[in-house]
């Protein structure tokens, strides 16, 4: 059984998609009821085994009612896809331009929505023979491709998103940490970056396509017994912290 949060579009939807052709039970959860619904629908109706779940990382209510369920109905959690994040800085401010109140939106989804939904769902996902929990990062988390003058990230068009970066590289710190807590257990933690794709986070712009980013979100799902955790990674490459 997996979860994807913010799954009735973009990465979100293509990862539930293809972790249900892989023969996995998957709970495709989004805050807003109809759009989940009809997601969910979708690729049922496509013979897929995909259940919607009504989930708001940012209200602790939806939250509790949301792992309630799960552990009612199915016992426990074998996959957790934090995949739910916004992007709400406008492009071309100075990083010292973007108002406080964006930090604190951006925070409350891409960070703290994150570790609320983890601490949520993680004794469901210790009672899995192979919990794995996948946090769905971006290259603009990496503080050293930040500073990296041959990268994308060193332009104006992208320094103007510093909530956004900061919050991943935040989600990036939870994820070692986490992973440390659980090193003991079968449960395996990592982060990912998908890669710059069409999404409408990104107002359509971006290199990949969808399938392509989600990618890297579904094999660290599936990862084998021996695989990683505690790592941050885009198509098996090791990305800098």
């Amino acid at each position: 059984m997996a979860l994807v949060t913010g799954a009735n579009r973009g990465i979100g939807l293509e990862t539930a998609r293809r972790l249900a052709a892989a023969g996995v039970r998957v709970l495709l959860s989004g805050r807003d009821r109809e759009a989940v619904t009809a997601a969910a629908k979708e690729l049922r109706d496509s013979g897929l085994p995909v259940e919607p779940l009504v989930l708001d990382v940012t209200d602790p209510e939806s939250v509790r009612a949301a792992a309630a369920e799960v552990e009612r109905t199915y016992g426990r959690l074998d996959v957790l896809v934090n995949n739910a994040a916004v992007r709400v800085e406008e492009y071309g401010r100075k990083p010292s331009e973007q108002p406080l109140e964006q930090w604190r939106r951006t925070f409350d989804t891409n960070l703290f929505g994150v570790v609320e939904v983890t601490r949520a769902f993680l004794p469901l996902l210790l009672r899995s023979p192979a919990g794995r929990v996948v946090n769905l990062s971006s290259l603009l988390g990496s503080v050293g491709t930040h500073g990296d003058p041959s990268s994308y990230a060193y332009s104006d068009m992208f320094k103007s998103l510093p909530a956004y970066s900061a919050s991943k590289s935040a989600l990036n710190s939870w994820t070692v940490h986490l992973a440390y807590e659980l090193r003991d257990t079968p449960v395996k933690v990592n982060a990912v970056h998908p890669g710059y794709t069409r999404t409408g986070l990104n107002d359509g712009e971006g290199d990949l396509t969808v399938q392509d980013g989600a990618r890297t979100s579904v094999a660290m799902a599936l990862l084998d017994d021996d695989g990683p955790t505690g790592t941050y990674t885009h198509r098996g490459e090791t990305v800098p912290w």
